[in-house]
């Protein structure tokens, strides 16, 4: 197994660069017959297409996937399942401008030490934010997998960004409202303050990060594999593949160590003959395993490195300090396309623990 690749038995590859000819996945270990169509993939993609918000980037790009192999009259076949993107609006000026200037906040230093200068550096490379477009695929077909065979539903949304917090809100209204404006905050009030705040800091020449809250809805009790794979581990290291992501809770996280045990600790019952917790600190997972209850975690996004006021740097060549304006097309905030995201890659890793603990079979019935 390489970098480049997730899951042991829904397996996934990433491929491309970002200003490479296209960015793509493949993914083995899909069952059999799940009904999937272009559609289903298109979808979610254009969640986090480019150029269509005043807080994302301006480059514009149309996403329009294409599926080369593992699908047959709508249906999976099981075998390897291919499906790319074209990257059309490519403008690699100013990166050859910044080549030997590594921007701060930035893989380019620490890509060109790795790899000897011989990386992809046009717009990032492999480390880009475009690479998690790869990401959404392979989340699509998951998404769509453990729905269909498991009802099991994943959902993510903005709580704070620039600071800017969201009030609590049933699950019913964060799943109608979360994708009605361009921050993907149910709470409306709060997404048009912190869509102002993006547009005041982008407006500096500055950016802003944030924090997304994911749960994973009607899970089955025993999904993970302790010590190594337990499920928070695999979640763990699968959002950590997300550029930006600097930090990881779940359930309460960092809340609990300001706790006593008999205030964290979240007491068992049983409803409608099945046993259950009477609250949900733990986040849904005890000891590495899926406990029934959901799944609630939060990430920490960092703001947009790529920004308009002079940073810090040095000429890998004379090794001297220069100051560094980012030009190119950025987003002022990660967070809102960051979202769809994370529900892509948490369906990952719970489509591959709920095959590995056989809760799906290996030929879906019609």
């Amino acid at each position: 197994m390489t970098g480049n690749t997730l899951g042991e038995r829904f397996l996934v590859l990433s491929f491309g660069e970002s200003h490479g000819r296209c960015v793509g996945v493949v993914i083995d270990g899909c069952p059999a017959g799940l009904p999937l169509s272009m559609e289903d993939i298109q979808r979610e993609l254009d969640l986090r297409r480019p150029g269509l918000s005043l807080v994302t980037t301006k480059r514009y790009e149309e996403d329009k996937v294409e599926l080369l192999s593992g699908v047959f009259d709508g249906y999976t076949t099981g075998a390897p399942i291919c499906a790319l993107i074209w990257n059309k609006d490519v403008d690699s000026r100013p990166y050859e401008k910044m080549r030997k200037t590594p921007r701060p906040g930035h893989a380019d230093l620490t890509a060109f030490l790795k790899y000897g200068g011989y990386n992809d550096w046009r717009g990032g490379g492999r480390f880009s934010g475009r690479i998690t477009a790869t990401f959404l695929m392979a989340g699509a077909i998951a998404k769509k997998l453990i729905r269909h065979t498991l009802g099991m539903e994943v959902i993510a949304y903005s709580i704070e960004i620039g600071g800017i917090k969201a009030k609590e809100l049933s699950d019913n209204k964060i799943k109608r409202l979360r994708y009605s404006n361009e921050v993907r905050c149910a709470d409306l009030e709060a997404a048009e303050k912190m869509k102002m705040k993006i547009m005041e800091e982008l407006s500096k020449g500055d950016s802003v990060g944030g924090i997304v809250e994911c749960k994973v809805l009607n899970v089955p009790i025993g999904l993970g594999e302790p010590v190594f794979s337990s499920l928070e581990s695999d979640l763990s290291k699968a959002l950590f593949s997300i550029p930006a992501v600097k930090g990881i809770e779940f359930g309460i996280g960092f809340g609990a160590s300001r706790l006593k045990g008999s205030e964290c600790n979240d007491p068992f019952s049983v409803k409608e003959g099945k046993v259950v917790t009477l609250t949900n600190r733990a986040g849904g997972i005890l000891g590495g395993i899926s406990n029934g209850m959901p799944i609630v975690l939060r990430l920490s996004f960092k703001p947009t490195p790529s920004i308009r006021k002079p940073q810090k740097t040095i000429h890998l060549d004379t090794l001297e300090e220069v100051d560094l304006i980012v030009p190119g097309r950025h987003d002022p905030c990660i967070v809102p396309r960051a979202v769809p995201v994370v529900e892509g890659m948490v369906a990952c890793v719970m489509a591959d623990h709920s095959l590995r603990a056989g809760q799906i079979p290996p030929i879906i019935k019609r």
